[in-house]
């Protein structure tokens, strides 16, 4: 059968209810954007094609707020609820490996309907099971099965090393009479790269070979455009009974009470194009128990390498483990360096701003990431000038993409720099991981890089010498906002129109403060003192820039960017949450600031808001015009605890945790909607949230950092705890094996009337532990 037409249609809806409580928002259907095409003019289609390649939204698809998601190193599988993924495009699920969608349809059938689902999970995080049952079923000449009298239970796990998918279909038979019946498993691979899915480029590259069935194997091959063969081959362990175009049937006889199983492994291959067959691997029969003990050994290896983390709330507990457990699953390598993917299934890639960010928010858990992080990316600095892909000397990478497009040149993601703040990001998670860990010798081995990136910062769309780190896209495929908030229309004015370029975004003047005087200490701890005084200069310099030109006094906070001729973007939005929590900030604007995004329009019961709903440009499910985001919130509660607002920080932290009581294993997800939660109670689903997403399973890790007032010296030894608090919903944490430098400590924390006592349970090492108010 030929492969299936992309995009043809809408997907299928399950009726089941996943147990992610809470009403999701649908975008628009696939037809209604292709009747939209049409009406286009070529001219028009083509400038239409660059628009959306630019901007930063995650997809332009179906809902996937109720995906069943695993995923193991650069393999991962994105499913409805039900187990399936339906044959039919406009959907985001399917079997992805380096950035293709190798299997984008994959449905099963018994008596030619699709069984009713009981229960999903994917806890694990490399693994996923479905507990089905079969609706009403006329067989065998009309006889009735009854529904539910077949329990079928799925299990799939990954397994990254042979770079397959294991499964096991158990079928059992809970009626009183033996029963007969067909089981059909549909498939359709198209190898669609990760931007065609994601509806940002709608051109195809490659050729596909028409599938062949071969020794009871089903065969998918694509020859891609980057002069790579991939390949998808299903191998059933017992052979179908059947075999039709791209379906395997199976005919089973059930005994009352026995079962019937079916094992089916699904291999992906890159290789060279090259002219001979390829030769076929032979798969041994396997048990998926011994395997899934291998894989959950390895994510428990890395989670003992945590800091342990135990508290009195239950809900807390949960929220930290998953937390954990995500991040172990979104660890990716490239080059034998570990880094965190952004999210699944959009952004399983290295991202320079999302990798530190959420390398820094792990920093007193496992700091080991970050170093790893730090010399990838410092790998990949920019080396030269090259408009396409917006590099420059010095800075740091945006997204790196290894899919058919990327490899081929026809996006320019296999290398893209487009984005103004992972550079100072780069500068102040070094700093920030030599404060836990003590390794000056990191920072003498990329005092390059850091000079580099140091010399980018001061170039950087300062044409006028006010000091301020600008942007501007130059590549006709770059991002319009180079921003955390990259969308075309998150930077906006007041009337709803676009800020104009050159933007200076105020987080992003934050991130530079900060990262120069966190690289002024490490020059002053090797004994450069000059060095280290120029940067501090110019930190202070920028400081006193930024609050006369950023405050916005009509709004009593500071404003989100200076566009154009120094004007200022004057709306209310969550980025000055980042800027405190740099410090940059004078002390009564910060405070003020803090007062501003903690009203009602700002502060919807689950989170701040990205921005305000009294603004003309709102929207509760506009990617970054009004939903809430976990990272956002986290790095905002750290900027109220700066400037003094404990309660507000707590506010942030018990509503963030909250709404994490409302999604699948409390996953927090990439994005919520905006809505007030007094309004629908339960937090409403953003719908092409990635999830799990690294930034925001760091959030919680993070919030506990700061709000326990952890603020490390390893290269003096000592542990400074300053002003510890517990949100309201919590009594007591534990922390065990918290890392300075080459030290350890367990503590506890207990709520007291005004705050929190610590008690230092255990010291290793020479550290030195201070509690301050």
């Amino acid at each position: 059968m030929a492969k299936p037409k992309r995009g043809a249609s809408r997907s299928k809806k399950s009726t089941h209810q996943s147990e992610a409580a809470g009403p999701s928002v649908q975008p628009r259907s696939q037809a209604a954007r292709s009747q939209e095409r049409a009406r286009q003019t070529p001219h028009a289609q083509q400038e239409r094609k660059r628009r959306v390649l630019a901007k930063g939204h995650p997809a332009m698809v179906d809902s996937i707020a109720g995906a069943v998601t695993v995923k193991n190193l650069d393999l991962y599988y994105v499913v409805a609820s039900d187990a399936q993924i339906p044959l039919k495009g406009g959907h985001g699920f399917g079997l992805y490996f380096h950035d293709c969608r190798f299997l984008g349809g994959y449905e099963m059938t018994l008596g030619g309907l699709p069984p009713i689902v009981l229960a999903s999970t994917a806890q694990k995080g490399y693994a996923a099971l479905f507990e089905l049952a079969n609706p009403d079923l006329h067989c065998d000449g009309g006889r009735l099965i009854p529904k539910d009298e077949l329990g079928i239970r799925w299990e799939r796990i990954l397994d990254a090393g042979r770079t397959c998918v294991r499964e096991v279909l158990t079928i059992q038979n809970f009626g009183n009479e033996s029963h007969g019946f067909p089981l059909a498993l549909h498939f359709g691979a198209g190898f669609e790269d990760i931007f065609n899915v994601r509806g940002l480029v709608p051109k195809y590259l490659g050729r596909s070979e028409r599938p062949v069935w071969r020794d009871g194997r089903l065969h998918f091959v694509y020859h891609g455009a980057d002069r790579v063969r991939r390949t998808a081959t299903i191998v059933f362990s017992p052979a179908p009974d059947a075999m039709h175009k791209t379906t395997a049937e199976f005919r089973f006889d059930v005994p009352s009470g026995e079962k019937r199983t079916i094992a089916i492994t699904i291999e992906l291959k890159e290789l060279p194009e090259r002219p001979e067959a390829e030769q076929l691997n032979q798969h041994p029969t396997f048990a998926l128990d011994g395997f899934a003990g291998k894989v959950q050994a390895d994510t428990e290896e890395w989670l003992e390498q945590h800091t342990k983390f135990d508290s009195d709330s239950l809900l807390l507990n949960s929220i930290m483990d998953r937390s954990l457990r995500d991040l172990a699953v979104l660890r990716s390598d490239f080059g034998n360096r570990e880094y965190f993917a952004a999210g699944v299934p959009w952004f399983v890639a290295l991202f320079g701003r999302d990798s530190l960010v959420v390398a820094h928010e792990m920093l007193a858990f496992q700091p080991e990431i970050a170093a790893q992080t730090l010399r990838l990316l410092a790998s990949y600095q920019g080396r030269r000038t090259d408009r396409w892909r917006e590099e420059q000397p010095g800075k740091i990478l945006h997204e790196l993409r290894v899919g058919e497009l990327a490899r081929a040149g026809n996006v320019p993601h296999a290398r893209f720099y487009c984005t103004v703040d992972a550079t100072p990001l780069f500068l102040l998670l070094l700093g920030r991981y030599v404060a836990w860990t003590g390794d000056l010798g990191l920072f003498r081995e990329l005092q390059e890089p850091v000079e580099r990136a140091l010399g980018w910062i001061a170039k950087a769309g300062d044409n006028h010498g006010e000091g301020y780190l600008k942007y501007r896209t130059i590549s006709e495929s770059g991002l319009v906002n180079q921003g955390w908030k990259d969308s075309a229309d998150a930077i906006v004015r007041t009337d709803g129109s676009i800020a104009r370029p050159p933007i200076a975004l105020v987080e992003a003047q934050g991130y530079v403060f900060a990262a120069k005087h966190a690289v002024a200490d490490l020059y002053e701890r090797t004994g450069d003192r000059d060095r280290a005084k120029k940067l501090r200069g110019e930190a202070e310099r920028l400081r006193t820039r930024f609050n006369h030109d950023f405050w916005c006094e009509d709004l009593g906070a500071f404003a989100l960017a200076l566009e154009a001729r120094g004007r200022q973007v004057a709306v209310v939005s969550s980025n000055p949450g980042h800027a405190l929590w740099t410090g940059i900030a004078d002390h009564g604007k910060g405070r003020r600031t803090v007062l501003r995004l903690m009203q009602d329009d700002m502060f919807n019961g689950w989170g701040v808001r990205t921005l305000s709903s009294a603004e003309r440009r709102y929207n509760p499910v506009g990617y970054h015009l009004g939903t809430v985001w976990p990272h956002d919130n986290a790095l905002l509660a750290a900027g109220c605890r700066r400037y003094g607002e404990d309660d507000a920080a707590l506010q942030i932290f018990t509503a963030i945790a909250e709404a994490a009581m409302h999604f699948r294993h409390h996953r927090l997800p990439e994005a919520m909607a905006g809505f007030q939660r007094k309004d629908f109670q339960v937090p409403v689903h953003y719908p092409v949230a990635c999830h799990p997403q690294a930034w925001a399973a760091g959030a919680v890790p993070f919030m506990v950092t700061t709000c326990l007032g952890l603020e490390p010296d390893a290269l003096a030894g000592k542990l400074r705890i300053v002003r510890p608090r517990l949100p309201d919903f919590v009594n007591r944490i534990a922390l065990r094996g918290l890392r300075v430098g080459e030290a350890s400590a367990d503590l506890e924390f207990r709520r007291t009337a005004d705050g929190a006592e610590v008690n230092i349970q255990k010291t290793s090492g020479q550290l030195s532990v201070e509690v301050g108010g």
